[in-house]
């Protein structure tokens, strides 16, 4: 059976559920764009548009894996502990919040974890929305790195999710490069006062994070600024289920995008 023939079934049956007759004819057409429009239409549709849901997995996939990352090389010390808890407290979690987390994280150590099937659920729950998916990843990478540099087994299995949620090498590299402009302490508003290496290397880093070079028109600059502040911006990234909990994370990346771009277009003279 076609998605179209799906569609339409599964609309004419729910419209007859609620409103009888007139309910079905409703339930036929809305099953008829459900094929005719957009592919992220019917991915939130098959996700029930429940966005707390999708913010509840995402919660508990989010410490769960961060602690199966925790456990790569068959331990967990206080460094990758503490790092965790960095995260915890950076993202402003509650009292109620962390307990949950640490329970997460905790379940994610355990040796029947299956990091799989959690990466399968939380793709399919943000179908769709993939934005998400590289929140998820940049929160990985932000407490690896933390953690343990990304050392030993840790980088090829951050690899291996990135592949398990459909983010290319390309863009896996990008998000550590800007994790790790981001957590040596990006203060491009500094580099007036610096000498002139740094306020190079703070320009070279501020391109980055617009995931733009050098080379770049102005036009192409404010492109990129747009597309970045599109991706991370809180309000979005809330619509489509990102946890409130997690809103910290998006604010600073927001910020650090804003900066950047400011950066640029001061040393450029742009109006």
């Amino acid at each position: 059976m076609t998605m179209k023939w799906i569609g339409k079934l599964t609309g004419g049956l729910l419209g007859a559920a609620a409103l009888g007759p007139i309910g079905a004819v409703l339930g036929v057409l809305l099953g008829h764009q459900f094929d005719e429009h957009s592919d992220e239409l019917q991915a939130r549709l098959s996700a029930g548009e429940d966005v707390v849901a999708i913010g509840e997995r995402f919660f508990r996939a989010t410490f769960r894996v961060m602690g199966y990352l925790a456990k790569a090389d068959g331990r967990v010390s206080e460094l990758e502990i503490s790092a965790a808890r960095a995260v915890m407290g950076d993202l402003r979690l509650d009292v109620a919040q962390v307990r949950e987390a640490i329970a997460c994280f905790t379940a994610g150590k355990l040796p029947g974890f299956d990091p799989g099937t959690e990466l399968t659920g939380l793709r399919r729950a943000c179908r769709g929305r993939p934005d998400l998916l590289r929140v998820f990843l940049e929160i990985q990478i932000r407490a690896a790195l933390a953690g343990n540099n990304l050392q030993g087994p840790v980088r090829p299995l951050v690899g291996r999710i990135a592949a398990a949620l459909g983010i290319s090498p390309l863009e896996l590299a990008h998000i550590e490069a800007v994790s790790r402009i981001q957590r040596g302490g990006f203060r491009p508003g500094g580099a007036r006062g610096a000498g002139a290496a740094a306020r190079d290397r703070s320009l070279e880093e501020a391109y980055s994070v617009l995931e733009t070079t050098a080379g770049a028109s102005d036009a192409q600059v404010i492109k990129a600024y747009r597309r970045q502040l599109h991706r991370h911006h809180p309000d979005k990234l809330k619509a489509n289920g990102l946890p409130e909990s997690m809103m910290a994370h998006a604010k600073q990346r927001t910020q650090q995008i804003i900066e950047a771009y400011e950066l640029i277009r001061e040393r450029r003279g742009m109006t």
